[in-house]
């Protein structure tokens, strides 16, 4: 349950209350991307005494110590997911699934427009955008 996350904001010296290790556990169980009226619906379900501002400022406190990221893909919704290795997004224009993968060639590819361009890379994000194909 959401236990490398924790770990992290420990590590981190965030103060823990019960109703932070729940949203904790919330985001570090999560297998999507979910925004904070989503994680706040998970939260509530296991404690009905969070509030929604409870959430909000519990994202704040973890995306400034550096432990969740905040990802935003022209929605409107700002989602969330643990920092961690870093991967590339797809996000499916018609549904709103976002799926995660890493390309090894993509990667070297960044640093070498980066370089040509005479910057050396220290940061970046990249999101794709599509539809499925219909099969022919």
């Amino acid at each position: 349950m959401g236990n490398g996350l924790l770990e992290k904001c420990l590590q981190k010296g965030i103060r823990m209350t019960s109703q932070r290790q729940i949203i904790i556990g919330v985001i570090g169980d999560s297998e999507d991307h979910p925004d904070v009226d989503e994680l706040y619906r998970r939260s509530v379900e296991q404690d009905n005494t969070i509030s929604i501002a409870t959430v909000y400022r519990t994202v704040k406190l973890l995306e400034e110590a550096g432990v969740i990221e905040r990802l935003e893909f022209g929605d409107g919704r700002a989602r969330y997911e643990e920092a961690g290795e870093h991967h590339e997004h797809l996000v499916d224009v018609e549904t709103g699934e976002v799926l995660e993968f890493y390309h090894a060639e993509l990667e070297a590819l960044k640093e070498q427009v980066a370089r040509e361009m005479g910057y050396e890379l220290v940061d970046h994000r990249l999101e794709l955008f599509g539809r499925k194909l219909k099969p022919s």
